[in-house]
């Protein structure tokens, strides 16, 4: 029969079966819906056919027997590759060859394996020294470096097995590190200063790589290298006379080497270094201090200080290098050496002779000192202080006794003079011609000797003492187990301790401070060394040392200015007075630095044209010269003076000499300005001088900021009228007559160029001459007016007086009083005026005044002559 029909057996399946030819019963199987292989691969089912049925309307139907029905979903290649990261990322170390760093990995979803496996991958970056291969793992072709390269990336795709590609290339980033290295990691090799900044921490971030070593105990040394600046480091600058002041030494050190000057001419000579008042010898020179300058006969008590830096001395056998020597300046057949201080084959020396009338039996006459010291080409501060027959060696604050004492006969005593010399011995006899001998080789600095006094261990260290060094910010808060030492120029730093983060710790507390105002600016080196041990291991770790440096910068310089009133006029009587007359009443020192402002919101060429702001500020000085120009001071008939009770409680001494008057030490601007407005001039022979002229001029760091050159004149008024010396000495005190005026610096030479005495004296006479005249002019105009009135009065009737407004002038003596029982308003505007004009000018002698008084009796009785209609005549007159 025929075929109706197909009955598919199973649950949902996706298919259909029709009958294409009942009679054949042909049919045919197809799709209901869309196929996707990636959701179901393969369909088994079972079929019946069915006949068209017996019975009326199709029934009773026959089904044939079940056949099983196996689909299989052919796969297209419809997805991509995909990676299943969307970066790669992963560390090596330099200077390996890796046979893999990492693996990627892609997917495809595509349900055959056809077209779902990847088949390949590829780096799409050039250029790279990286492979990858199949199976996705890369690798490096050549060793890395950490130094060339820090970081790759790179980017690589997958294929599928029907080579179709990825549609995002996925990124690899590859890190390389450098080969672990025991060692500090994070600090930086330069460290900036600036003055005024106080402490600043050295290394805040560092930190020890230790590699995993097994690491017991840490000992670390940092060392703030400053031999090179100064005299080995940034110490104060101020001369040495200032700064044993300033630390509280014994009065009376005779600087042998100071800089040169017109009082002290011996060094011009010298090799020298201005900034750090450094002579230096090259075996060549030799400098004689002049007699009267050290006292001849030296006590059993005194001192020697000085700075040496010396170097070994050349050749095998070397000579004696004299730093200070005081030998015979004559003589034919003696060549006595009283007393030197000298280096003799890296051994310093001290030579004493005493003379037979201090002590004749065998004593003590050589003292050596062999240190390793003197010649290791650094600063070091020498002090020799002398108790006879007891000599100690202090050298950088240390104590050091000699290792050999010899004794000698004392010296026979003779007539010959001795010299005194620096940086050689005068060889003044055994030699056809006195010359110089046993030349040093080397720098000195601040050489002083200070006879009857021997210093302290304390002002010895505080000479010495340098203003730069290292320090650590809160002990308190440094790790447990810490162990620290500081050397005392607090230049090197120990700490040990076993606890690595303790010392990472406490190495970043490690600061710089320099408590100079104005440091030296340059270069300040760094070194830092450690050593490790380890847990019962016979090799360690080894620590590279760190090579830093500290820049410190240059401070604003300051400009000094002086000022205060710089000309004045005083009688003669004044100079010659027991307290003479102040120079300086009102002198004022102030001292500024120059700062640009750059706000943050101008532009650049708005902070060009920004003017720049004068800031003042606050610093010491360290001597101020009162010099006279002109002829020096003649001592037999003037002076300087000033009151040492003004010097007490301050760090300041002063000298005193024809040349001027000098104040020293390390003290405020404050207190200069107080000690030099005591300062009196006094002249007890004034008939032969007209004026005098001073400069002042003073100094901060010993001449390296100086201020400007402050020029005063004054006047000396003299008169063979006492009478009118009076009245011009009345005039004189009056504040309007002595106001100073202030000129700009090069306005003020001008003027004090071409201002003389007599022409001074010649102008107040000449002021003094017109007021007489002014005075007398308007007494004679005010009689006038008056007889005037009195005779238009008797000739006519009161109603009849006709005025000529245009053609009155009546002058009023403004110095008049008078003295009238019926005084008019305008009489009293008169003395009102008369008043005013009494209290500014205030100029009057009193020979004036006694003048003004005959001059207004005689007004008195010519008015008295007048009758009373006169007088109330008077009282109706309009002034014009």
């Amino acid at each position: 029969g025929e075929i109706c029909a197909f009955k598919i057996h199973g649950q949902e399946m996706p298919f259909e079966a029709v009958v294409l030819n009942k009679t054949s019963g042909e049919g045919r199987l197809r799709a209901k819906s869309p196929i996707d292989c990636e959701l179901q691969k393969e369909y088994t089912f079972v079929i019946q056919a069915y006949d068209c049925g017996s019975g009326p309307g199709g029934t009773n139907w026959k089904k044939s027997h079940k056949a099983v029905v196996h689909i299989q979903v052919k796969d297209v290649n419809e997805f991509s590759p995909a990676f299943k990261e969307s970066v790669y990322k992963t560390t090596v170390t330099e200077g390996k060859i890796y046979d893999s760093i990492l693996q990627v990995e892609a997917i495809d979803e595509d349900c055959s394996p056809q077209y779902s496996q990847i088949c390949n991958y590829e780096i799409v970056t050039t250029d790279v020294p990286f492979a990858i291969d199949r199976n996705g793992n890369i690798r490096n072709t050549e060793k890395l470096n950490y130094d060339k390269q820090h970081q790759y990336e790179i980017m690589v795709t997958a294929f599928d097995c029907g080579q179709k590609h990825a549609t995002e290339d996925v990124l690899v980033r590859v890190n390389v590190k450098p080969v672990c290295k025991p060692g500090w990691q994070d600090w930086n090799k330069r460290i900036e200063y600036k003055p005024g900044a106080g402490s600043i921490p050295l290394f805040p971030s560092i930190h020890l790589e230790t590699c995993d070593g097994p690491v017991s105990s840490i000992h670390t040394t940092i060392e703030l290298q400053t031999n090179y600046i100064g005299k080995g480091c940034d110490r104060e600058t101020y001369s040495e006379k200032s700064l044993q002041k300033l630390c509280g030494a014994s009065s009376g050190a005779i600087d042998l080497l100071p800089s040169p000057s017109a009082t002290a001419n011996w060094t011009a000579g010298l090799l020298m270094d201005n900034n750090d008042m450094i002579f230096k010898f090259d075996g060549k020179q030799g400098a004689k201090i002049p007699d009267g300058i050290v006292p001849k006969n030296l006590t059993d008590q005194f001192t020697i200080t000085l700075w040496m830096k010396h170097g070994p001395s050349p050749g095998l056998r070397a000579e004696k290098e004299t730093i200070l020597c005081n030998s015979d300046k004559t003589g034919k057949s003696m060549n006595r050496h009283h007393y030197a201080l000298y280096v003799h084959n890296c051994r310093l020396v001290f030579l004493l002779r005493k003379d037979f009338d201090q002590a004749d039996t065998f004593r003590p006459a050589e003292f050596h000192w062999k240190l390793d010291q003197i010649c290791d080409k650094e600063w070091h501060y020498y002090v020799v202080n002398v108790e006879f027959p007891v000599v100690t060696l202090y050298m950088d604050g240390t104590t050091y006794e000699p290792y050999l004492v010899t004794n000698d006969w004392p010296i026979h005593p003779s007539h010959i003079a001795m010299q005194l010399t620096v940086g050689a011995c005068w060889q003044g006899g055994e030699v056809t011609k006195p010359r110089f001998a046993q030349y040093f080789h080397g720098s000195l600095a601040s050489l002083t000797i200070r006879p009857g006094k021997i210093e302290s261990q304390k002002v010895i260290s505080c000479l010495q003492a340098c203003k730069e060094g290292l320090d650590i910010n809160s002990l308190e808060s440094l790790g447990q187990g810490i162990k620290y030492h500081f050397n005392p120029s607090q230049s090197v730093l120990v700490m040990e301790g076993d606890d690595i983060e303790n010392i990472n710790q406490a190495l970043r507390k490690v600061s710089y401070i320099n408590s100079r105002q104005f440091p030296t600016a340059g270069v300040r080196r760094l070194k830092v060394s450690s050593k490790v041990q380890c847990f019962g291991e016979d090799v360690c770790i080894s620590i590279p040392d760190i090579d830093a440096y500290v820049m410190v910068f240059q401070a604003n310089e300051p400009k000094i200015t002086i000022s205060g009133m710089d000309h004045f006029a005083r009688p003669a009587a004044q100079f010659e007075s027991g307290r003479g007359v102040l120079l300086l009443p009102d002198i004022r020192i102030v001292s500024t630095v120059t700062k640009m402002e750059h706000p943050v919101d101008l532009k650049e060429h708005d902070r060009a044209n920004k003017p720049v702001v004068l800031e003042e500020m606050l610093h010491n000085l360290d001597f101020c010269d009162i010099l006279v120009i002109g002829a020096e001071l003649d001592p037999e008939q003037e002076c300087l003076e000033l009151d040492h009770v003004e010097l007490q409680g301050k760090h300041l001494d002063a000298t005193n000499s024809t040349a001027g008057y000098s104040i020293y030490g390390v003290d405020s601007m404050h207190n200069y300005e107080q000690v030099l407005r005591q300062i009196r001039y006094r002249n007890w022979y004034t008939s032969a001088t007209f004026d005098r002229k001073f400069s002042v001029k003073c100094s901060e760091l010993n001449g390296r900021y100086t201020s400007n050159e402050f020029n005063l004149e004054v006047n000396i008024l003299h008169s063979s009228n006492s009478n009118f010396m009076d009245h011009v000495n009345h005039m004189i005190v009056q504040p309007q007559f002595l106001q100073s005026v202030h000129h700009p610096e090069g306005s003020i030479r001008a003027v004090h160029k071409s201002v003389v005495p007599s022409v001074a004296t010649i102008v107040i006479i000449i002021c003094v001459s017109i007021l007489i005249f002014i005075i007398t002019l308007g007494v004679y105009r005010i009689r006038t007016a008056h007889q005037h009135s009195s005779a238009d009065n008797d000739g006519s009737k009161e109603n009849e007086m006709d005025w000529d407004d245009s053609a009155l002038t009546i002058t009023v003596n403004p110095m008049e009083k008078y003295e009238k029982p019926h005084q008019t308003e305008e009489e009293s505007e008169e003395e009102d005026l008369e008043d005013e004009e009494e209290d500014t000018t205030s100029a009057e002698s009193d020979e004036s005044e006694e003048e003004e008084e005959e001059e207004e009796e005689e007004e008195e009785v010519i008015v008295q002559k007048e009758d009373k209609q006169n007088a109330t005549r008077q009282e109706q007159l309009e002034w014009d």
